[in-house]
């Protein structure tokens, strides 16, 4: 872990991709999500459908992680230029830690963006899935909706995401052998 000045440095840049997203933007932008929302919250609950409960979460519900999980799984799934995937990473509860030291508002964009992405296939393509419900390949599908969307709000959700999540996976040793990284040149400060 770095000094405190570098987690707050990069804390800033990687939660600053989610400051646009303010409640009154979410509620210009999801005016349908919201309409659906005011009129049937039960039927909205019903579609996300129960989540597996996780332990140890500080931040996220167990619904959130579910959502972040697909994310993952969607921007870094197995077998692409090499066999690791997301799937096998916790990247989800390590955003779940990154957020413990983010301000109120930061965390309150990243959880209205999580909640996008989660209704998206609802709000964007009216389907009545929610994404977590979607298959492996519909969740790939509707991610890529969201990076190539002509929608500035979506893809600016999904260079945010797609940013945290590259920088923990390719920071876990274990894909550096793959990759062919040998690590830092600089180990830290000689005692």
């Amino acid at each position: 872990m770095g000094s405190i000045d570098d987690r707050q440095k990069v804390s800033k840049d990687i939660a600053a991709p989610f400051r646009f997203l303010s409640r009154r933007r979410f509620l210009k932008l999801g005016v349908s999500f919201v309409g659906i929302a005011a009129g049937s919250v039960g039927g909205l609950l019903a579609l996300r459908g129960q989540a597996p409960t996780v332990s140890g979460l500080s931040i996220l519900t167990a619904h959130e992680y579910r959502t972040l999980q697909g994310i993952a799984r969607a921007h870094l799934p197995r077998g692409g230029a090499f066999e690791m995937g997301a799937g096998d990473f916790d990247l989800a509860r390590s955003f779940d830690r990154f957020l413990l030291g983010e301000t109120a508002e930061n965390v309150r964009g990243l959880k209205l963006a999580l909640a996008l992405v989660e209704y998206g296939p609802l709000i964007y393509e009216r389907r009545l899935k929610t994404f977590s419900n979607l298959s492996e390949s519909g969740r790939e599908r509707h991610w890529e909706s969201w990076v190539y969307s002509g929608a500035i709000v979506r893809r600016q959700v999904a260079a945010a995401f797609r940013k945290f999540l590259s920088m923990t996976f390719y920071d876990n040793e274990a894909v550096w052998k793959e990759i062919g990284y040998g690590g830092p040149a600089f180990k830290g400060p000689v005692s």
